[in-house]
């Protein structure tokens, strides 16, 4: 593939592309695409970001004011991190440079999240999350120390609610080095994504398969009539996919953070029954306590993973590749490992493999083999091959032009419309979100300019900004017409994107919706304490 300039993917390009896309990813943008305003009722979306200060010894963030976030975080592994005491070990956040601001785990804008997986000698998985704390705190209960028999293979990955997650040692130790960590290439990182010991548990994988020992299941038929998607489908696809995890902890207003499991429940709920003595209703300064105040806040990681496994197989009457979470009681649970093991065994042709044109992907602006092939190795896919199978004008092509990819989408729109919303502020169902993510897409990957097309999915949004409605037209066609905007409407003057002046990484002060659209402009790439499911 030529060597094009897809703009300057700087930090502060990598921070818009964050707050327009994660925390799920689960987050959608209206950007780059034609937007029809419908002016209809809705209920509008404060996604408010909530920061933190240090805290105590024990907690691990409080509440500051408002202000952005710092979307550059630092996670300081520990010590020998492919062993029981590595992994129960937590890893520690701090800001990458403190003059942009602190970093707290407990802030779901900066929250980072790791997940292991543990193969056996013998072909059995389990699944294990890593805690993560703020520097200097400790966790509300002690994290659980995971079984990992003699001859195991532990592959560990990285996600990241922000821009950009930079792995460092934990003190004196060489966590890096005896995990085998990657973190991109020299002098540029994947971004939200890192990995340690993923090609040697792949490999594992692999030989245990074709022994017979580890089984990888089928997927199975979806509603649709179709085969169940994978990670690699071009259906479930974005602009960087395969990137991110499914792990969940817990937190409570103070910051306090936990695994995800029974005991941790306990001591959240304990000290927050020592928080009320006396006055239940009341705190210390004599104010009655919000309900707020005392609830538990499910931590999570957005991703293609978590999208596909906890929302849209469900809609399709599919079920994903689990195993006993030793983090989470033994209960069975995805995990981004077991999703590109089932994606390697099972997605028939198309094949959604990274393109050079993946931002996590790119070098100062440009494609990256080199790069595109670290990040690959990583999550069990092949090298860039002769062939053109990373080349970004074929990825967009058959995203936005094979009835594999977005067509199924809107083919299957009554499935999806019945189905949840993996972000309420963004779009009511689950269609809708998946409509607004993929126009979003069509813009981040640079389509528009790879193509010489216009944006194909045109979306309805209410003056709330939340999308209700999306139209898909052929590539090649001309999309419908902006409807007229509202001064109360997500954007003064949406633009349908002109294939010439699409680019992978839009500045939010030139494509996202104006400060008017405070409310769609936060839910794309940083849902709100609304937008994090308290029981998930």
């Amino acid at each position: 593939m030529p060597r094009k300039n897809l703009t300057q993917y700087s930090r502060t390009s990598r921070r818009d592309h964050a707050r327009r896309w994660k925390r799920s990813k689960v987050s959608a943008a209206l950007v780059g695409g034609p937007l029809i305003l419908a002016v209809v009722a809705g209920s509008v979306f404060a996604a408010g970001s909530r920061h933190h200060r240090p805290g105590t010894q024990e907690a691990s963030a409080q509440p500051t004011p408002a202000g952005e976030p710092n979307a550059n975080c630092a996670l300081e592994v520990p010590g020998q991190p492919l062993t029981a005491d590595g992994l129960a070990t937590p890893y520690e956040l701090v800001a990458t440079d403190p003059a942009q601001g602190s970093c707290h785990e407990a802030n779901p804008d900066q929250a980072a999240f790791v997940e292991a997986a543990i193969l056996t000698k013998d072909g059995k998985l389990s699944i294990y999350n890593p805690l993560v704390v703020d520097k200097g705190t400790r966790p509300a209960a002690r994290p659980v120390r995971p079984s990992v028999p003699a001859g195991s293979t532990v592959g560990i990955w990285f996600g990241f609610n922000n821009a950009n997650l930079t792995l460092k040692a934990s003190g004196r130790s060489d966590g890096l080095g005896q995990g085998k960590c990657a973190n991109g290439i020299q002098n540029s990182i994947f971004g939200q994504f890192a990995y340690c010991n993923a090609p040697a548990f792949f490999k594992a994988a692999g030989d245990l398969s074709a022994a017979k020992k580890l089984t990888i299941p089928g997927l199975g038929t979806a509603k649709d009539g179709l085969p169940c998607p994978t990670t690699r489908d071009f259906s479930v696809v974005d602009q960087d996919g395969s990137d991110n995890v499914v792990t969940h902890y817990l937190a409570d207003a103070r910051g306090r953070i936990v695994q995800n499991n029974a005991a941790g429940r306990k001591a959240l709920t304990r000290t927050k029954r020592l928080d009320n003595r006396g006055d239940r209703r009341h705190r210390h300064d004599g104010r009655v306590r919000s309900a707020k105040a005392n609830a538990l806040t499910d931590l999570a990681n957005g991703s293609d993973n978590l999208l596909l496994t906890q929302f849209m197989d469900p809609a399709l009457g599919c079920k994903p590749f689990t195993a006993p979470n030793q983090s989470s009681d033994g209960r069975a649970t995805s995990a981004l490992a077991l999703d590109e093991l089932s994606a390697a065994a099972n997605q028939q042709e198309p094949i959604a493999l990274i393109p050079q044109n993946d931002p996590m992907t790119l070098v100062d602006g440009r494609v990256s083999v080199e790069k595109t092939n670290a990040y690959r190795t990583g999550v069990n896919m092949p090298a860039l091959g002769a062939d053109g199978d990373g080349d970004g004008a074929s990825y967009c092509r058959t995203l936005f032009g094979d009835p594999a990819g977005i067509q199924r989408v809107f083919k299957d729109k009554a499935i999806f419309e019945a189905a949840p919303s993996p972000d309420p502020g963004t779009a009511p169902n689950l269609f809708a979100f998946l409509a607004a993510r993929a126009n979003g897409t069509f813009s981040d990957l640079g389509c528009g300019t790879l193509l010489d097309v216009s944006n194909p999915v045109t979306l309805t949004a209410n003056r709330d900004g939340l999308v209700t409605d999306a139209v898909l037209v052929p590539l090649g066609q001309t999309p419908p017409s902006a409807g007229p905007t509202d001064s109360t409407s997500p954007s003064a003057s949406p633009t349908p994107s002109a294939g010439a002046s699409d680019t992978p990484a839009v500045s939010a002060t030139s494509a996202t919706p104006t400060t008017q659209a405070s409310a769609a402009s936060s839910s794309m790439a940083k849902p709100s304490p609304r937008t994090q499911r308290h029981s998930n």
